[in-house]
């Protein structure tokens, strides 16, 4: 297969670059001489670029690189690329209220960039699902531009706030020992690559303090691209290199997950898809089938740092769980104790307050904290006042810092009625 690969691409590359000359060698015929360098400078670039675009989507199942220049960057579509395990349903969904809020009930809430109505900003600002739960009732229910309830969201890195869930039930099932394990105990062949690794633990891991190498920057082989697109996430985990001692900086890392997902899987001895059906989204009471998406067919690795895939309910049936201390329909989905101390504004195992057990915590209101991914998707929770605010979209539609600030304002406003 490898060889048909490679001589599909070489082909295409040669047509391509015959065309091109083609092309060029016509055209110098009609222009005079001096023309001719710049000619066969465009003519070089041009197969250059046609050959690089041709390589890039013959290898889209086997290279990260061919992904990054083919796909460019990551988008809400994506799940659609990826393959995908799924992530079945349970016959008891979460039972949820319809329960809208009378007209005008958010007037109150603050709204940045000068706009005058949260239904407009929602719209303008490309969000294709605005939930809001206040207890057992959904208060507000809203999808917009082309989307709809039965819709597929994507939950890029709202999915690592699933991942450190699933590692508190494998703590409470026996299947982990503790937080404090070192990382080598479950990928001792970290050690032959650097015995500092010995000094990593999954706290390190799901607190981002691990002292690992990450610098985004936007090339193909960067870190941020090759832990979203590589083919073989597995080795990517394997080839995280230490830099400096663990549990001293916090530095927001996608090699973390990747190193959780690995851990999971051999701890669990499972898909951590299938482990993610079995232990949460199914006792959760997710009301739909999910997905993760894979880094690829032949590696069937999860994309451990993105690439859960749901219905919006779904999502805030995971906010409902954490609003009520890991309960949910009379049983205990996740224990109490690790719902608050993955979301406490804790620095004494840790060195960041405004982040826990991959949870955001909002330190502008205490016992506050949300999930966070890409392009602007969140789940908000209050669990003083039981409300959950989920926000998913094609993009960010406002600044970084604007989107914590409109869902707290979101919160307040239904909290206080």
């Amino acid at each position: 297969m490898s060889a048909l690969i490679t001589a599909a691409t070489v082909l295409a590359t040669l047509a391509l670059a015959a065309a091109a000359v083609l092309l060029v060698r016509r055209a110098l015929r009609r222009r005079r001489r001096r023309l001719r360098w710049p000619a066969t400078v465009a003519t070089v670039l041009a197969v250059v670029l046609a050959g690089t675009w041709a390589w890039a989507h013959l290898m889209l199942d086997r290279s990260g690189a061919a992904r990054a220049i083919a796909w460019l960057d990551s988008d809400t579509g994506d799940w659609r690329r990826f393959p995908a395990r799924p992530v079945p349903a349970g016959p008891t969904p979460l039972a949820l209220r319809d329960a809208p809020l009378p007209e005008g009930a958010l007037d109150g809430v603050p709204l940045p960039g000068g706009a005058t109505s949260l239904s407009g900003l929602l719209e303008d600002t490309g969000t294709t699902a605005f939930l809001v739960l206040h207890g057992d009732d959904v208060v507000v229910e809203q999808y917009l531009n082309g989307s709809s309830r039965e819709a597929t969201q994507t939950s890029f890195s709202v999915a690592k706030s699933f991942d450190s869930t699933l590692v508190g039930i494998a703590i409470a099932r026996g299947e982990i020992a503790s937080l404090d394990d070192a990382v080598t105990t479950y990928v001792p062949e970290l050690l032959a690559r650097d015995e500092r690794f010995a000094d990593i633990t999954l706290r390190d891991l799901v607190t981002m303090s691990s002292g690992l190498r990450y610098v985004e920057r936007s090339m193909p082989w960067s870190d941020d691209a090759v832990t979203y697109y590589s083919t073989d996430l597995r080795a990517v985990a394997q080839r995280a290199k230490v830099v400096e001692a663990p549990g001293e900086r916090w530095h927001y890392n996608n090699y973390n997950p990747l190193l959780v997902g690995l851990i999971l899987e051999r701890a669990t001895g499972r898909p951590v898809a299938d482990y993610l059906a079995e232990v949460l989204w199914q006792p959760m009471g997710a009301e739909a089938d999910g997905s993760w998406s894979l880094d690829s067919e032949a590696s069937g690795f999860e994309k451990m740092e993105s690439g859960i895939n749901g219905r919006a309910r779904d999502f805030a049936a995971l906010g409902y769980l954490f609003a009520h201390d890991g309960a949910v329909g009379g049983r205990q989905v996740v224990p109490a104790e690790w719902v608050h101390e993955a979301t406490a504004n804790d620095t004494t195992t840790d060195p960041a307050a405004h982040y826990q057990y991959f949870w955001w915590v909002d330190t502008e209101r205490p016992g506050r904290f949300y999930a966070m991914g890409n392009h602007g998707q969140f789940i908000y929770v209050d669990p003083a006042t039981d409300v959950v605010v989920v926000r998913m979209g094609d993009r960010y539609g406002l600044s970084y810092e604007d989107w914590p600030a409109l869902l707290r304002g979101v919160a307040d406003e239904v909290g206080a009625g």
